[in-house]
């Protein structure tokens, strides 16, 4: 009913009720919107810190599997690790070294055997000990996961990347890879560095022509 074909008193006291009606669904829908995004982000943070067990490769091309049981606090740490690189996608890549770092601090923690900087001849099927097949695999497992849990802003992952086939004079390596929104790919490649050190990160174009054969050296 229209407040125009009431008398004036009763047109009051109806304006006076709608005004009340309306302003109890206004908060209504307020609280609405409030719950739902407080549950969204509750949910967020829910799935950052979920857990997830990784099989972590070892032995050389994963002859071993040890299973890796990332907890809440891992997950917590991941996100505020990851949050630290969220102003720019340099600052996450940054961010990304150091998820690598921890990461593998807590593989040594799993595994038991603290893995040697880059491959030794004759290390194959010694437990703990990973060329760059089992650092690749490892490494792609952890961005995956970050990426699952939405902590990668500025970056994707990408399937992982090789070069070398000894004929063409260079090593068979393989490497984890991201993409950056302009499409440019970047290689995560832990290999070269000790346990739980700093991963080489940078362009994947540059990373394709090393692993030259230079009197045995590995570049």
């Amino acid at each position: 009913m229209s407040a125009a074909l009431l008398p004036p008193s009763a047109a009051i006291v109806y304006c006076r009720r709608m005004d009340e009606v309306l302003g109890i669904f206004a908060r209504a829908t307020f609280l609405t919107v409030v719950i739902a995004v407080g549950g969204s982000a509750a949910a967020g943070e829910l799935a950052a810190t979920a857990s997830k067990r990784i099989p972590i490769c070892h032995g050389y091309s994963c002859n071993y599997r040890t299973m890796l049981a990332l907890g809440p606090g891992d997950g917590a740490r991941f996100r505020s690790i990851l949050r630290a690189g969220a102003g720019s996608p340099q600052a996450e890549r940054a961010a990304i070294s150091k998820a690598v770092r921890y990461f593998e601090q807590r593989i040594f923690r799993a595994t038991g055997n603290r893995d040697l900087p880059q491959s030794e001849f004759g290390a194959s099927r010694i437990r703990g000990q990973m060329d760059c097949v089992d650092e690749s695999t490892n490494t792609h497992a952890l961005l995956v996961y970050l990426a699952e849990r939405k902590l990668l802003r500025f970056h994707k992952v990408e399937d992982k990347a090789s070069r070398g086939l000894f004929v063409d004079g260079r090593y068979p390596h393989w490497t984890a890879v991201i993409s950056d929104r302009r499409g440019t790919e970047w290689v995560v490649d832990s290999w070269y560095a000790p346990m739980g050190g700093a991963p080489d990160i940078f362009p994947l174009s540059q990373w394709k022509k090393r692993g030259v054969l230079e009197s045995g050296a590995l570049d």
